[in-house]
């Protein structure tokens, strides 16, 4: 973080978000608001200018909206940008946003109470976002997919693959599963940290650039080889075994766990590490905060492979380093080397 207080400037178009989002800035003393613009073009110069250390944009503005808030900010000066948005889920220009550079996105608050119960995370964002390496969102880009085959033996020592992320998520997992090999027998399923209606679109990317196909995940469905599924966010997912047939299905629960809700890695994790044992491997990946941590090393605990994603290449180191900390983890690698990782764990 800044020796500093961290210089924040903000860009909406509604004088009514601005308003609120002011007030929630201003209500943490480390935290300094030195410029408020009413569109991308104003707010880009200003961020610049006045040598923000956080930019807070909206995503939807007149002429000169978040996208380019981004491409000029990251083009001329990088700093780290936190889109406020109220997109519907079919609106695939959030991740467009994060390709292009942004550090995270966040809805806008659905009410005051939110914001007086302290269940709005903006703040926590903004010191996370300060303390980052801008060399990382500038270097965000769209992974290529992987047309390869890949020679694996007659009998895979490993039968599932979960990964869990969080803030930088959406990119880290793109790299990844962009980079599997199109023959893959075994199934992966994916925990992110992300607002319920996108993760539909999300699914809908990754599936058009994906070697393998990617679906959300759906109750009562069995669990296959050779499929990607991402976690819905409405419930917490778990894969359980069938009464009947034995073979492994998701189920939901409301559920809660300590450190993350809908979706939870923790529950997804911990439900793995019951139902396939030593023959899971887990994956934690960048993020803000522990959740993962428990499950993973349940993981463990039954002897499957524990991966985390090493600091250099995460936007948040959180969640890999609870995780390492405590001791969950038996090998840390680099975002880029964790596909090849895991095909050689096989």
């Amino acid at each position: 973080m800044p020796a500093h207080r961290i210089r924040t400037v903000l860009i909406d178009d509604s004088a009514f978000m601005r308003k609120v989002i002011s007030d929630i800035i201003n209500s943490d003393e480390s935290i300094e608001l030195v410029g408020v613009a009413t569109n991308g073009q104003q707010g880009a110069a200003m961020a610049v200018a006045l040598k923000a250390d956080v930019v807070i944009t909206d995503m939807v503005m007149p002429d000169y909206d978040g996208l380019y808030v981004i491409s000029s900010i990251m083009e001329s000066s990088p700093r780290p940008i936190i889109l406020l948005s109220s997109l519907e889920k079919t609106d695939s220009r959030i991740f467009d946003a994060l390709k292009y550079g942004a550090f995270e996105f966040i809805d806008k608050p659905a009410d005051m109470e939110q914001v007086r119960v302290g269940d709005y995370r903006l703040l926590d964002l903004i010191k996370e976002a300060s303390r980052i390496d801008c060399t990382l969102l500038k270097a965000k880009q769209l992974a290529r997919a992987n047309s390869h085959v890949h020679s694996f033996g007659k009998t895979l020592n490993y039968e599932i693959i979960v990964i869990g992320a969080s803030t930088g998520g959406p990119g880290a997992v793109e790299i990844i599963i962009n980079n599997l090999p199109k023959n893959l027998e075994i199934p992966v399923v994916i925990v992110q940290h992300m607002p319920t209606r996108f993760l539909e679109t999300f699914t809908e990317r990754l599936n058009e650039n994906s070697p393998l196909p990617v679906q959300l995940a759906r109750k009562g469905e069995m669990v296959k080889g050779g499929m990607i599924y991402i976690a819905p966010g409405e419930v917490n997912t778990r894969i359980e075994k069938n009464h009947l047939t034995h073979a492994p299905m998701f189920t939901f629960t409301s559920k809660k766990y300590d450190e993350f809700n809908y979706p939870s890695v923790d529950c997804l994790f911990e439900s793995v590490a019951d139902t396939y044992g030593k023959h899971s491997i887990g994956v934690i990946l960048t993020g803000m905060g522990k959740d993962g941590t428990m499950g993973l090393m349940k993981i463990k605990e039954k002897g499957g492979y524990t991966i985390a994603q090493d600091e250099e290449s995460s936007v948040v180191f959180g969640m890999p380093k609870a995780a390492a900390e405590r001791g969950a983890v038996k090998q840390v690698v680099s975002l880029k080397q964790i596909p090849g990782f895991i095909v050689s764990c096989l």
